[in-house]
């Protein structure tokens, strides 16, 4: 059980007061009661103290704050311990080296095992940023590397006169330009959407509506994917950004055509408790338990069924849910015992009455 340090500062100046109190009181006893009449058998009251009794009594209180000096040293030991512990990884952390942990004994005050399990937790948030902030440089790098390298070489190839110019090969090249914006673009709103800063132009909407009007918007390339489209819409009149919103139910039936061709998809909206869903359920391969919890990293992908091929940016998850945290809710793999992947947009309940002002953010939802 913790032990609170202010309780254990007053204990112990109490019993520091009470030894040094038991030390002079059971030593001055000692002193006049058996001490005394053998040093000097000859006392009268017209006696002054002598100067054995000055040295007596010097010594009686030298040992009182020896004493108290021992207890508070090692009080304070116990105190700044913990804090040189904190200090020295701080100053570690502070010089680029992330693995720092400050240490705790045993023994410690319950405050002092609190600070250092919170330094510890930051730190260890820090290591994990910095670690995906590097990958996430590398990913970045490696996603725009390719277009750009097929860019380069196609005009290359047009001022050497390796290729005829022709509407096809231009239209390719558009292709290439507009792979490079989307990619920059979805840096741009999950950068924003990490930051908070994700600005929403929200208006009251119904959440089958839109999730239709994504269907709709996907019909050939969800065909083309051989994906039968099962609905369960129900009505759920709330408020959001429209745009958003459908960005982030689009990424979701995309993700199904790149990575779950040939199969139903059961899509959803309706209500639950405090919040509203979007729900779409796949029959495809779904993802091992390992791999549902990197799902929503940036630039991941599945080792064989999600590469580069099949033209996803690996952005796609992560976007949703910096789309539904900027409306605050959160985006979820549910658990299924069934083949397949049930992905689930959660956006809080709110009165739909509610008036809003248009370009309002997150925050102010």
């Amino acid at each position: 059980m913790a032990r609170n340090l202010n309780s254990q500062i007053v204990r112990a100046m109490i019993a520091l007061t009470l030894l040094a109190f038991a030390v002079v009181y059971f030593g001055l006893i000692a002193y006049f009661f058996f001490i005394y009449e053998w040093l000097y058998p000859e006392f009268t009251d017209d006696d002054f103290l002598r100067t054995g009794d000055i040295v007596t009594l010097g010594l009686l209180l030298g040992i009182g704050i020896a004493s108290a000096s021992l207890l508070g040293w090692f009080l304070a030991r116990r105190i700044v311990a913990p804090l040189k512990s904190v200090a020295g990884a701080a100053r570690q952390v502070a010089e680029g080296d992330f693995s720092a942990r400050a240490s705790v004994r045993r023994g410690n005050f319950g405050e002092a095992g609190d600070l250092v399990g919170d330094f510890n937790q930051m730190a260890e948030r820090l290591q994990r940023a910095e670690a995906e902030l590097q990958y996430s440089n590398s990913a970045i790098a490696h996603e725009l590397r390719t277009p750009l390298t097929i860019l380069r070489g196609r005009l290359q190839g047009l001022l050497d006169g390796a290729f005829e110019p022709s509407p096809a090969l231009y239209g390719r090249l558009i292709e290439h330009v507009d792979d490079l914006s989307a990619i920059v673009e979805e840096l741009r709103t999950l950068a924003l959407g990490n930051a908070g800063q994700l600005e929403l132009q929200v208006s009251h909407l119904d959440l089958a509506e839109e999730a239709e009007a994504a269907l709709t918007s996907l019909e050939e390339p969800l065909a083309t994917a051989g994906i039968t489209i099962k609905r369960q819409l129900e009505s759920v009149v709330t408020h959001a950004d429209r745009s958003r919103l459908r960005q982030a139910f689009v990424a979701l039936l995309e993700n199904c055509c790149r990575y779950a061709p040939q199969t139903t998809v059961l899509v959803e909206t309706g209500r639950a408790g405090e919040h509203v869903f979007f729900r779409c359920t796949d029959t495809g391969p779904g993802l091992s338990e390992e791999n549902r919890a990197r799902a929503f990293e940036r630039f991941w992908r599945a080792d064989s069924s999600r590469g580069r091929a099949r033209g996803g940016s690996g952005l796609g998850l992560p976007i949703v849910r910096a789309i539904a945290k900027a409306h605050g809710g959160d985006a979820l793999i549910l658990p299924s015992q069934n083949a397949g992947l049930a992905v689930e947009i959660r956006l809080p309940r709110r009165d739909p009455s509610r008036r809003i002002a248009p370009g309002a953010y997150a925050a102010g939802l």
